[in-house]
């Protein structure tokens, strides 16, 4: 006897002589599962001896945004006697993007907020790259209407703050909650970059952001589940695991007096493609650092067929990677990295719509994941039927360990069984409209502001670095986004020219 309603449906065609319309098939597969030579290094794998050796005063460690950021501010400075080392055979680290017949679409950073005065070095950048213009932004780039949604209780409802459904108590917990956020931006200790105003410790990191809202009497649901998915989007981890601290940052840190965000089709490959397009010339990509060593005043940095010899290393790999290097740096016991899904699903039509237009940013309420965004939404051609949905999932359910260990352990099929069933919450016909997904398992895509990161006496040595050897990555702000790397790329860019020229 069938035992699901699936063979019941093709029993009872059987016997009336009617066929099943098969499901859709649909194509995809695993991207960027070059783990080699991560593996290789993890594992101490032997090398062959280099085939030349090249002496050079500054060699950079890894090519996302906060190694560009370093090569940017030194090409700029006129400081041009450096190399950058990437190991994959494409830069960008998490602004890498792809490219199909529709459209361009991300592979990780999707936007960057429009910049608080403060942020002077983004300004200066977006300004050079032609973003910003006699103080008003390309209007191009401001994310479009509607910018925007939250499916909840059965239907779409615009903006992602939660309005379907409240009582007149969760209103006035989300009122008293803005009230707080004001009060803890008037104080200026919350700010982009974080250096300019984050003090060394802080008891709101003491505990979590969880606790910090139920400390403080915000009981409400949606508040909570609001909370909860803005940790998960800026740090991959739930407010249970996010500091205080890092979650009111997140709230308190942005002036949002400007319209945007600024976007683009293939994400923050578009600000990669842009700043490639200048640095190219010294950009060495299949270029893995396999050793870091301190011989007499020099560094050494050696790759599988090129021995580096510097006077200063600016090192915007992942702070964890370093112990696989350099033997002399102890392992990293105290920070955690979140792992990541990001999914890129082809579409030959859009799903249908309950009389909501769609928006940049989908969102799902008590969705495990962050929803997707509409990555033709910005372009400015004629619209077409087909589109392409880039679908982000923070694994934040368990322990970064854990969750890598399925993220790795997990097939293709299962994950993308996964990914269409939970748009499936929202979208009813979307297994019609997906001709292909294509999915990327980030086992490390960003560092958690966990409590207790603002003292944490690790992530204060990447921020001293040591003899010339400095750390640029987004993981000394402790916490991952584009001005943070930025920022953190450039201060060491800073150093790096001081240090070399003082020998």
């Amino acid at each position: 006897m069938p035992t699901n309603s699936h063979s019941r449906r093709a029993a009872c065609a059987a016997l009336i002589g009617m066929t099943v319309k098969a499901e859709r098939p649909i194509a995809g597969g695993f991207v960027f599962e070059s783990q080699d030579h991560g593996h290789a290094i993890r594992d101490h794998k032997s090398f062959p001896s280099p085939k030349q050796t090249v002496n050079i005063p500054v060699v950079i460690v890894g090519g996302g945004m906060a190694g560009l950021s370093a090569a940017w501010w030194m090409d700029k400075k006129g400081f041009k006697d450096f190399v950058l080392l990437e190991m994959e055979k494409e830069a960008g680290g998490n602004s890498r993007y792809g490219q199909n017949e529709i459209s361009a679409y991300p592979w990780g950073a999707h936007y960057v907020p429009v910049p608080n005065t403060d942020a002077v070095l983004v300004r200066e950048l977006f300004t050079e790259l032609g973003l910003l213009a006699g103080g008003k932004w390309d209007e191009r780039w401001l994310c479009h209407s509607p910018q925007e949604r939250l499916f909840l209780h059965g239907r779409w409802q615009e903006g992602i703050e939660p309005d379907i459904g409240l009582t007149a108590e969760d209103r006035r917990q989300f009122k008293a909650f803005d009230e707080r956020i004001r009060e803890f931006r008037a104080t200026r200790q919350f700010r982009i970059p974080m250096a300019l105003g984050a003090p060394a410790d802080s008891p709101l990191d003491k505990l979590s952001f969880r606790q910090w809202l139920e400390n403080n009497a915000f009981k409400s649901e949606y508040l909570h589940w609001l909370a909860d998915y803005s940790t998960r989007d800026d740090y991959g981890a739930s407010s249970a695991d996010t500091s205080a601290w890092a979650g009111i940052h997140y709230f308190a840190a942005r002036d949002h007096e400007e319209k945007g965000p600024l976007t683009w089709p293939e994400g923050n490959g578009w600000i990669l493609r842009k700043l490639l397009a200048k640095l190219d010339k010294y950009v060495r990509t299949n270029q893995p650092a396999i050793q870091i060593t301190k011989a007499g005043t020099k560094w050494e940095i050696r790759t599988p067929d090129t021995l580096y010899k510097c006077g200063a290393v600016i090192y915007a790999a992942p702070a964890f990677l370093l112990p696989y290097l350099d033997p002399t740096v102890p392992p990293v016991k105290s920070m955690v990295w979140s792992p990541w899904i990001v999914s890129n699903l082809t579409l030959d039509r859009m799903p249908e719509e309950k009389g909501s237009e769609p928006a940049w940013d989908n969102v799902i309420y008590r969705s495990p994941t962050l929803g997707y965004v509409v990555s033709t939404h910005q372009n400015i051609q004629m619209q077409t039927k087909r589109t392409v949905l880039t679908h982000y999932w923070a694994l934040s359910h368990t322990t970064p360990a854990q969750a890598r260990r399925e993220l790795l352990s997990t097939g293709w099929q299962t994950w993308k069984e996964r990914i269409l069933a939970d748009l499936e919450r929202a979208h009813r016909d979307i297994r019609q409209c997906v001709s292909r997904v294509d999915i990327f398992r980030n086992g490390h895509a960003m560092i958690r502001p966990t409590p207790g990161f603002l003292s944490n006496p690790e992530r204060k040595s990447w921020q001293t670095g040591r003899d010339r050897f400095y750390y640029a990555s987004a993981d000394v702000s402790g916490f991952s986004i584009f001005e943070e790397a930025q920022y953190r790329g450039i201060e060491a860019a800073r150093r790096s020219i001081r240090g070399v020229q003082a020998v």
